[in-house]
């Protein structure tokens, strides 16, 4: 692994688990420091964290961590609902047996966090669900258009990761058990169900944590890192 890897999958990492909340300041300096990088890496690694939309960069002044407000949560919903009901549908016409253990595997790693109230195992698993839902779906346009969501849908779950984990739970064991059947008509309507349901509880979480009206550049101006 190179040193702009590693240092792009710590930073992301950092980011999507919240440990750089929304909206925080990234000093290079310091972020040079802490990772043991030179800045050559460290600029490429914020570059491909802003591709990603979890960073933004202001030209000759730095970067900060996305605010993700609610508008972007919105959008984020919007856009599922949409892709994760044809990717249950086609998951359900496609999925073979290595496919589903992968499914069960994911949720098995869920209820194991749940018993032991791992919230950030709890995000990750589920996280890791839904990614294997677009995989099994067998269409290779449809992973294109979901890769970059990867890690906002990471950080949506590890923020709103106080929703009811049991309830989650037992949604993708629903939409599990369609896929398994083989009832694509079925499947869809979970995953689309699953969707819209968590929506209105993700934008009550994420008015708590958000930076609604963030300026970017003022937020860079100062050298110093706030929160």
């Amino acid at each position: 692994m190179t040193t702009a890897n590693l240092a792009y999958e710590t930073l992301k990492r950092r980011i999507v688990e919240v440990e750089l909340r929304p909206g925080e300041r990234l000093i290079e300096r310091d972020l040079a420091a802490e990772l043991e990088v030179s800045r050559i890496p460290l600029r490429e690694a914020l570059r491909l964290l802003a591709a990603e939309g979890l960073v933004v960069l202001v030209p000759g002044r730095g970067a900060l961590v996305s605010p993700f407000t609610p508008g972007d949560v919105r959008d984020l919903f919007d856009v599922r609902e949409s892709l994760e009901a044809l990717a249950a549908r086609l998951a359900a016409e496609r999925a073979d047996a290595e496919g589903l253990a992968r499914l069960r595997a994911c949720m098995e790693r869920a209820r194991e966090a749940i018993a032991r109230d791992d919230r950030a195992a709890i995000a990750a698993a589920n996280a890791d669900f839904h990614h294997e839902l677009v995989a099994i779906s067998g269409n290779a346009l449809l992973a294109d258009l979901m890769r970059p969501l990867d890690a906002r849908l990471h950080r949506l779950f590890r923020l709103t990761s106080d929703r009811d984990p049991g309830r989650q739970s037992e949604e993708h064991a629903e939409l599990y058990e369609a896929i398994a059947a083989g009832d694509p008509g079925r499947a869809a309507e979970h995953a689309l169900r699953h969707v819209a349901d968590g929506r209105q509880d993700s934008l009550a979480v994420a008015r708590g944590w958000s930076v609604e009206n963030i300026d970017p550049i003022q937020a860079t101006h100062s050298r110093r890192r706030a929160r």
